[in-house]
Parts: C-alpha cells; sequence; structure tokens
C-alpha cells in the first residue's frame, strides 16, 4: 500500500507543477464525466451504436443493458464480466479468478456474439476467458443486446450481441495534449494495477495511447486461499483518426492484451490434483475504418472496415498422477505424467461495407456486406516417463516418453453475408419500426486428423506409431443460413413506452464442435463434421418507464431453439493406420439433438425518493427445458436479484451499498450438482474530482463480501473449476486526469 500511494502522490504533484495541458473534457461521455454532477437517474438519455445507428436508449425498442467507464472504476472490476453481472439477465461464469464469461437470459458465450469496437472474437474453446481479454480501464462502454434481437451480426447471435466499445481520441479546434493515470490496489488477491494514457490532437487528427500492468496473488476466500488463481496480465493500445477530406475519416486501431501465469484452479476440466495455468494467453487486434459522409441528401454515409484479430492460449498442465501397473514378468511399470502443453492459435479477419440511407425525415436504412473467417491451429505435446520396478521395488529401466497430439485439425470456418436494417417512425412519432434481415453463406474445410502426430521414446522419433488413429477424414462442409427480426417501440404516454422484438436466428457449428477429440482415458469427446446449423424463435416484451424521479425496464422472453447441438453417448469407429479393421471406443459425441425452450423475465428499477437518495433493484429468472424429454438444460442461473440504496453529497461524493443473492438452483441437467442460494453485500464510496492546478483527482474504494460469506456460483461450480467465490475484498482507485 505504502507503494501505492507514494507513486500517486508523485504522479500529482508532478502533473500539478508542470501541465498546463487541455483536458479533454469536452469530449467526454456521460459515462466518463463526474456522475456526482449528473443526474441521480439514467433516464435512457445514453446513445448506443451496437444496431450501427447512434440512437438514445430510450429510443430503441431492443431489450438492452450498458455498462460505462464509471462503473468500472467504482467496483473492484477484474474482468468485464465483474460488472455486466449486475445487469438483469446478465450471469457469470467462471473457470478461475481472472477467467471469466457471461450468460445472458440461459445461453452461454458459444451462442452469443462478442464484438471489440465491432469486430468479432472468435475464440470458442471448453474454457471461457473471451471477456478477460480487455482492459477494463480501457473501456468507454459495454452495449449488451439481449436477445436475438439483431439481424446485423449474423452466425450466433441466439443469445444476444455484447459490444465492447473502447476509449477512443478526439478531434479539436486546436491542437492538445493530455493524459490520465488509473492505480489501485484489492486486498483480496494483493492485486497492484497502473494504468496510463495519453491523449494528443488537433483539427485534422488525434492521437490516443495507453498502456497498462496488473499483478495479482492467489485469492483469499472464507475457506481459506484459492491454489492457482494468480495471474498478471498487460495491455497497450493505440488509436489515431484522420480527417484527409471534410468529410471523410481513417481511423487506425492496435491493441495488445497479454496474460501470463494465469492460474486455472482444480476442477473437471483438469481433475485430481493436476494443476493447469495459462503459460501465455493474449490477444492482438488490428483493425482499420474509412468512413465517407454527407454524399448526397439521402446517401449519409459509406463506410469500409477490416480487421486482424489472432488469439494465443498455451497451457500448462502438471497431472501431478502416478499409476502403476504390474507386468506379466513380475515387474511394475510406473507410469508419471509428467507435463502436459496444449496450445491454440486463432487468427480472425474479415471485412464490412455498410452503407447509410436517410430515406424520408421519418426512415432511415442500413444496408451492408461483410466476410470473416477463422482460423484454428492447435496441438498438444504430452511428457510421460515410465520406470520399469523390479519385485524389491528398484528401479531397473526408465523410459522416457513424448506424445504429440493435435486436438483439433487445421481447420477454416468462413462466413458471407448481406444484411439490411430499417428504421421507420410512424403514427405522428408514437410507434418506431426497426425490421432487419441477412442471408450468409458458411464454409468450412478442415486438414487430415490423427490421435497421435508422433511418439517419442528416449530420443528416437516415430511419425507412424502402432496406435495411431485416424479421427477425421480432411473434408469440407457449406450451408445457407438466414436471420431476420422485426422490433416496435409505441409511447404508451410521456415516459413510457412499451416494446416488442419477434427474431429468427441461427448458429452454425464450431469448429471445435465439429472437429474436436479429447482422449479422457476410457473414452473420447469427439465432434461431428456434418451437424447442422442450429435455429432459434424468439419473442420478447417490454415496458418501460422513464421519469427523472423513477424509471424501470422489464422484459418477458421466450427463446425455442432447434437443431440444438449437445453431447450425446455413443461409440467412436476408428481404425488403426497400422491395421484394417476398424475398432470402437466409447465416446461423447456432439450431436444435433435437443429442442430447447427458454423462457423468463427481468427488471430493473431506479427510485429517486428522497433528495439524493436512491433505491435501485433488478432481477432476472430463467427457465430452460429439452421440449422433446423435458429434461432441464444446464448451466441455467438461478433466480436472481440486486437490491441497493446510493446516496450522493454534491459536494464531497457518493456511497453505494447493494445485497446480491440468489435462490437455490436445483432445476439442474444431469452431471450438474445443485447449489444452495446465497447472498453477498457490498459497499463502494466515490468522490467527486477535485481540481488540483490543472489536473483532477478522483478516489474510488469499497468492500465486496463485507459479510465474508461463503458461497457458490452455480455457473462457475457447474463447469467444475470453482466450488468457493472470492471473501471480503477491500479496494481503492485513484483516478488522474490532467
Amino acid at each position: 500500500m505504502n507503494k501505492f500511494f507514494l507513486l500517486s502522490v508523485l504522479i500529482t504533484v508532478f502533473f500539478t507543477m508542470g501541465s498546463n495541458a487541455q483536458t479533454e473534457e469536452t469530449h467526454k461521455t456521460t459515462y466518463e464525466t463526474d456522475t456526482v454532477s449528473t443526474p441521480n437517474i439514467n433516464i435512457g438519455e445514453v446513445v448506443v451504436s451496437s444496431l450501427r445507428m447512434d440512437r438514445k436508449i430510450k429510443k430503441l425498442p431492443a431489450s438492452l443493458s450498458v455498462a460505462g467507464a464509471f462503473d468500472y472504476k467504482k467496483n473492484s472490476a477484474l474482468t468485464l464480466s465483474n460488472v455486466l453481472r449486475t445487469e438483469p439477465g446478465i450471469a457469470m461464469g467462471s473457470d478461475g479468478i481472472w477467467a471469466t464469461g457471461i450468460n445472458i437470459r440461459g445461453l452461454d458465450e458459444n451462442r452469443l456474439v462478442i464484438l471489440i469496437d465491432g469486430n468479432r472474437v472468435e475464440t470458442a474453446t471448453d474454457l471461457t476467458a473471451s471477456l478477460s481479454m480487455v482492459d477494463v480501464n480501457d473501456i468507454e462502454r459495454v452495449e449488451v443486446i439481449k436477445g436475438a434481437q439483431s439481424s446485423l451480426y449474423g452466425t450466433g447471435a441466439m443469445g444476444g450481441i455484447v459490444n465492447i466499445i473502447t476509449k477512443d481520441g478526439h478531434f479539436a479546434d486546436r491542437s492538445y495534449l493530455s493524459a490520465n493515470v488509473i492505480s489501485g490496489f484489492a486486498s483480496a488477491n494483493n492485486l497492484f494495477s497502473n494504468y496510463a494514457a495519453i491523449n494528443t490532437g488537433a483539427e485534422k487528427w488525434y492521437l490516443r495511447v495507453s498502456g497498462s500492468y496488473t499483478n495479482a496473488n492467489d485469492m483469499y476466500t472464507p475457506q481459506g486461499i484459492l491454489p492457482n488463481s494468480q495471474f498478471t496480465s498487460n495491455n497497450i493500445s493505440a488509436k489515431t483518426g484522420i480527417r484527409p477530406l471534410t468529410n471523410h475519416l481513417l481511423k487506425i486501431q492496435y491493441q495488445r492484451n497479454w496474460n501470463s501465469d494465469v492460474g486455472i484452479p482444480g476442477g473437471e476440466a483438469f481433475p485430481g490434483p493436476a494443476e493447469a495455468t495459462y503459460s501465455d494467453i493474449g490477444r492482438h487486434l488490428f483493425n482499420a475504418s474509412y468512413d465517407i459522409t454527407d454524399l448526397s441528401d439521402k446517401f449519409t454515409s459509406l463506410q469500409l472496415s477490416y480487421f486482424t484479430q489472432y488469439i494465443l492460449r498455451d497451457v500448462t498442465m502438471k497431472p501431478n498422477t502416478v499409476t502403476e501397473a504390474l507386468l506379466p514378468t513380475g515387474m511394475t511399470q510406473r507410469t508419471t505424467p509428467e507435463l502436459i502443453t496444449p496450445t491454440g492459435e486463432h487468427l480472425t479477419h474479415g471485412a464490412q461495407l455498410r452503407s447509410n440511407w436517410q430515406l424520408s425525415d421519418k426512415n432511415t436504412l442500413i444496408a451492408g456486406a461483410d466476410i470473416w473467417g477463422r482460423k484454428l491451429t492447435t496441438s498438444r505435446e504430452k511428457y510421460i516417463r515410465v520406470d520399469v520396478l523390479n519385485p524389491a521395488g528398484q528401479n531397473i529401466k526408465t523410459n522416457n516418453l513424448e506424445r504429440g497430439e493435435t486436438p483439433i485439425p487445421e481447420s477454416h470456418f468462413n462466413s458471407a453475408g448481406v444484411y439490411f436494417q430499417d428504421e421507420a417512425s410512424l403514427a405522428d412519432d408514437r410507434l418506431t419500426l426497426i425490421t432487419g434481415g441477412r442471408v450468409d453463406r458458411v464454409w468450412i474445410n478442415n486438414q487430415q486428423g490423427f490421435d497421435v502426430d508422433y511418439l517419442i521414446i528416449n530420443g528416437v522419433r516415430n511419425d507412424s506409431p502402432p496406435t495411431q488413429r485416424l479421427t477425421f477424414e480432411k473434408g469440407s462442409e457449406q450451408s445457407y443460413s438466414w436471420s431476420a427480426n422485426a422490433g416496435l417501440l409505441y409511447q404508451l404516454g410521456k415516459n413510457v413506452d412499451a416494446s416488442m422484438n419477434l427474431a429468427r436466428s441461427f448458429r452454425a457449428p464450431s469448429l471445435e464442435e465439429r472437429f474436436k477429440y479429447i482422449d479422457l482415458g476410457n473414452f473420447v469427446q469427439l465432434g461431428d463434421p456434418s451437424l447442422e446449423p442450429e435455429s432459434g424463435y424468439s419473442a420478447d416484451l417490454g415496458i418501460r418507464v422513464w421519469n427523472p424521479e423513477f424509471t424501470f425496464q422489464s422484459g418477458l422472453f421466450i427463446n425455442a431453439i432447434t437443431n440444438m447441438i449437445t453431447e450425446v453417448p455413443g461409440e467412436f469407429v476408428f481404425t488403426l493406420t497400422s491395421e484394417s479393421e476398424p475398432d470402437t471406443l466409447p465416446a461423447l459425441i456432439s450431436t444435433n439433438l435437443s429442442k430447447a425452450l427458454l423462457y423468463g423475465f427481468d427488471f430493473r428499477l431506479d427510485y429517486n425518493f428522497f433528495d439524493n437518495l436512491v433505491m435501485f433493484a433488478s432481477g432476472a429468472y430463467v427457465r430452460g427445458k429439452n421440449r422433446d424429454s423435458g429434461e432441464n438444460l444446464p448451466r441455467i442461473p438461478p433466480l436472481n436479484g440486486r437490491l441497493g440504496m446510493r446516496y450522493t453529497y454534491s459536494k464531497l461524493g457518493s456511497a453505494e451499498i447493494a445485497v446480491t443473492g440468489a435462490s437455490k438452483q436445483d432445476k439442474i441437467a444431469e452431471g450438474e450438482m445443485t447449489t444452495d442460494g446465497y447472498y453477498c453485500l457490498d459497499m463502494s464510496l466515490y468522490t467527486k474530482k477535485f481540481k488540483i492546478g490543472s489536473a483532477a483527482l478522483q478516489f474510488f474504494s469499497g468492500i465486496d463480501n463485507i459479510t465474508n460469506n461463503s458461497y457458490t456460483n452455480h455457473l462457475s461450480t457447474n463447469r467444475g473449476s470453482i466450488s468457493i467465490e472470492p471473501g471480503r475484498n477491500a479496494f481503492i482507485r485513484m483516478a488522474l486526469t490532467f
């Protein structure tokens, strides 16, 4: 703590004495301003862009949740998911303290489209972490569309869209230079984080550069230290904008988020006493866009954009197990797996052409085409020591084995589509109608796959070992899919509206679901190259109230999915490359089987009932069933909610206290565990911005899980990785702008 405060004081003194730079206050959005001086309640004035047009939330029929930069400052947020889980209908799951993901209305990340500044993040695996590879300090806002309410993004958006929008630079009438620093500490895992950003620009150009470093030890829980939950993260981002002509805009961006020694606490994914870490897991993003505006009275803009994103996952696992077998000779064979090193490389790239048309004062049309592709390359090395012991227990021989495997053969997923979205105002602007649709062609190809690529015994390599199996033939598949949506927003009164959304969505099977081969010893998990796309039909009804003293947003939803992909018991029929007769092995095979039905509700209200005292509450419920068998769907969050109060004193700051709770979840799928209900009490304090010369200083602090409750999260527990959540955690954060 002493180092943290010393660093803060030195930075403050330095820039107070030496900085005459113009700050960027005029550019900051409602999420980046001092919220102590803004209205106590969000009345729907926040502008969002995930529907490819800038509109206030209150003007859109979609079920939307938005978390902004200030939300991440005032909470102890480790990852995006930690803050998003406070929004109704959004739950968090995790495979560790760092590796987290979200569930929207009962559907996990493999049925969500994740975007970073409009660019797809494609990293489907059996472990989460897609949302962990973004620096929370770089977030401008996160827009979440709940449900399949948009046809703009194609395959995968059956449960919703998560659009992560990072901070950008800005143009100005005169040249400027500004910067900000954020430093923080959290007690539960001795987390230290430091972030800095520099902004500069003028009338025709701007540049923003930022970087951060975070280090955390193992997490404290009410039952003791959670082993192997440490992590180290660093991030570098750069954005530039150039106006070559009055109505032309070129934007270029680069992001590098890298993490090392990321612990994955033991569980089903890494059973027994195994110790697994991401030795390296990181993301590179490059994207560029060119916008031309005001082409004519009706043709308002044209944008061409391109992106490429590379994600690396290096895992190091120490099984920490030993098996012994008695040989016919009376000798004992002791097998010790020493190290397993899976690696996955995900390369995604794409381009989009989009046009905006103002057909009339009351009619806006968006039309475009996009193409993107994902290449997946995996490998796995197993290092095994085999000792032969005589009857007296003496080691008489040692064999060192290296087994090279390809869990998923090199494969490609490609998609190309055309889309449109039309917005019309009707009935004297009391009715807004948004309709959209798209058609996609998806094609997949893969290389031949083998269970064992090579075997090295005591330094001698064999590329055709006798136990080698052919897992997948080289092949290709293609299909056509379509999606559509229609949303209605009707103004019932001055501050009251009703919404309805209908949608048809689809999801093409992932490369993992098609081609994975994971040998677990006595059975395998097996993909199926001939899987059919999932299709879904959904409906959403909402009532919303936007009032300076009281706001209320609610939604009822139903989502029916056919051809849902699940794993079912079966047999893997294979032929050893050294033999001609087929053999079988028990397997869990990805199959189009389930007809899923999910339905439920979520709501949120804020009530400024006295002076600057605000009460807020939210809740969500989802029920998931297999329509054919009546069985429960897996990974469905229990009934949950949040209740709290916030008091603001304009001359000093705000204090907030909230209790989050969930009921017992016993409507579980086969193989899941029942989890008990729980509550968790949190508190946060944040000051107004204090002026220090040309700088502004703001502090944030709080305590999570004040009562140090021991509880489990159903979505984490039933992945098998975490059985207990973090204990009491005190945090403090300083934000300095100059």
